[in-house]
C-alpha cells in the first residue's frame, strides 16, 4: 500500500511525504528541522528509513529547515539541476550533500521512481514530480505554479493520487492587504495557482481517473477552505461531473500533520 501526506502545508511552509512499507520520501522542507522530525515521529516514520528528499524549489517557505536535517540525517537530494545549484550557492546544504538533477528523466530512488518536471514559478528551476511508487501506483506533485499548462498536466494526468496548489481566492487577495506589486506577482503566470484554476485542473483529473487530490500551499492571508470547496463544487458542477463516491478531496492542514491518503 502506498500513501501521501503533508507534515505541514502553506505559505509558511510545505513538507509532503511519500510512504510505501515503512520506506519513504520528502518533499520540500519549509519547517524547521525539529517540527518535521516531530512530524514523521506522529507518523511512526523514522529517518533512518528515509530514501532522499525531493526539492521543487530553493523558496525559504520550501526549505528553511533543510541544512540542519541533512547535518543529522545525510541522504541525497533530488531536483532540478537549476534548483539544485541555488541550494548549493545560497549554502541551504552541507557541503558533502549528494545532490542528483531530475530534469525530465527518471531515476530510481530505492525504488521510488522520480521524475521532475518543469512548473512556472518565480524561482531558479521550480519543478514538480511524478513519483512511481515501488507497487507501481503513481503520485504526481506541483505545488508553486502560476499556470496550468499542458507539460504540468500531462504530468499530473493518469496519477493515482495528485497534489496540487490551491494558493489563493482572487478576491481575497485584491481586497488584501498585500502591497500591490506583490498581488501582482502572486497573480502572474509565474506565482501561484488561484482556487478556480486549481479546482478546473481538479475536475479535468476526476473525470481523467485521479481518485485522491491533496490540494495544498493555501495561503494564509488570501484563501480560505471554504473558498476552496466552493471552487471545486462550481468547477465540478460547470464540467458537469459528479465526485465519484470513491474519491477523496482533501485539503492540507497548515501546521499539522494532514491524514494519510491511500493510493
Amino acid at each position: 500500500m502506498s500513501r501521501f501526506t503533508t507534515l505541514y502545508s502553506g505559505s509558511s511552509g510545505n513538507a509532503g511525504v511519500a510512504e510505501h512499507e515503512g520506506r519513504f520520501l520528502l518533499i520540500d522542507m519549509g519547517g524547521s528541522c525539529k517540527m518535521t522530525v516531530a512530524g514523521l515521529q506522529e507518523l511512526g516514520l523514522s529517518p533512518q528509513n528515509l530514501g532522499g528528499i525531493l526539492v521543487t524549489h530553493e523558496h525559504s517557505d520550501h526549505i528553511k529547515g533543510l541544512n540542519v536535517f541533512l547535518k543529522r540525517f545525510p541522504v541525497p537530494v533530488y531536483g532540478s539541476v537549476a534548483t539544485l545549484e541555488a541550494l548549493w550557492q545560497m549554502e541551504a546544504v552541507p557541503e558533502t550533500t549528494e545532490l542528483i538533477g531530475v530534469d525530465e528523466r527518471e531515476e530510481d530512488v530505492e525504488g521510488f521512481v522520480v521524475k521532475g518536471f518543469a512548473t512556472s514559478h518565480d524561482s531558479a528551476g521550480c519543478c514538480g514530480f511524478r513519483i512511481t511508487m515501488p507497487n507501481g501506483k503513481v503520485m504526481a506533485i506541483a505545488t508553486d505554479l502560476g499556470e496550468m499548462n499542458n507539460t504540468v498536466f500531462s504530468n499530473l494526468h493518469g496519477a493515482q493520487l495528485v497534489a496540487l496548489e490551491a494558493n489563493y481566492d482572487p478576491e481575497m487577495l485584491l481586497r488584501g492587504p498585500y502591497p500591490y506589486y506583490l498581488k501582482k506577482r502572486i497573480d502572474s503566470p509565474r506565482g501561484h495557482l488561484s482556487n478556480q484554476d486549481s479546482a478546473a485542473t481538479v475536475a479535468a483529473l476526476l473525470a481523467a481517473g485521479t481518485q485522491n487530490i491533496a490540494l495544498c500551499h493555501l495561503s494564509k492571508e488570501n484563501n480560505h477552505p471554504n473558498y476552496v470547496h466552493d471552487a471545486i463544487s462550481h468547477a465540478l458542477l460547470a464540467a458537469g461531473i459528479q465526485q465519484p463516491q470513491d474519491t477523496t478531496i482533501q485539503i492540507s492542514r497548515r501546521y499539522e500533520v494532514s491524514p494519510w491518503m491511500e493510493f
